[in-house]
């Protein structure tokens, strides 16, 4: 939470989408940051389930709530009318379902919405043995090395603000778009 908040207030964005509601504790602390800095900001938070989602984080005027897949091209449709609407940087976490499969969909649903400048950390990178949970499985790491192999100048990866604090649930996770 401490480098989102520091990212949050060195990119200043208009726009900060989220993948993966579930009690929308991540969404209002994001709202909350953006409150303080003081730009107009819309946070967009997308889950496949409403069910679970406090009351305070339904009620924050500056949360968009989307009951979806993240991986959707509804999602996607969605997103993109938020950006006209809130031009300016965007920052992006990936926090839903942890497959290689739905994370790169995910990247790809984002690939013609985010531009230079914009900000994408993507969580959980570090299971299926980099280095927890070796058993899961291609995951959220895979994902991000399908997508570099693909689209090999998308995105630089900010290593200085992953190894901050010696330990991240997200290494090779925090992508600035080039």
């Amino acid at each position: 939470m401490w480098n989102y908040q520091e990212i949050l207030v060195s990119l200043q964005p208009s726009l900060l989408i989220e993948f993966g509601t579930c009690h929308g504790g991540s969404a209002l602390f994001f709202s909350s940051v953006m409150q303080q800095i003081g730009r107009r900001y819309v946070v967009v938070s997308v889950d496949i389930t409403a069910s679970g989602i406090s009351e305070k984080t339904k009620a924050d005027p500056n949360i968009r709530l989307l009951t979806m897949s993240s991986a959707s091209m509804e999602a996607r449709e969605s997103i993109k009318i938020l950006r006209q609407n809130y031009p300016g940087p965007a920052f992006a976490i990936l926090d839903s379902d942890h497959t290689k499969q739905h994370v790169l969909a995910e990247m790809m649903n984002l690939r013609d919405i985010l531009v230079a400048g914009d900000y994408v950390v993507v969580e959980d990178s570090n299971v299926n043995g980099h280095p927890v949970l070796s058993s899961f499985g291609p995951g959220p790491y895979e994902a991000v090395q399908e997508y570099f192999r693909m689209f090999p100048h998308d995105y630089e990866h900010d290593f200085e603000r992953e190894q901050k604090f010696g330990v991240s649930a997200a290494p090779n996770g925090f992508l600035r778009r080039l």
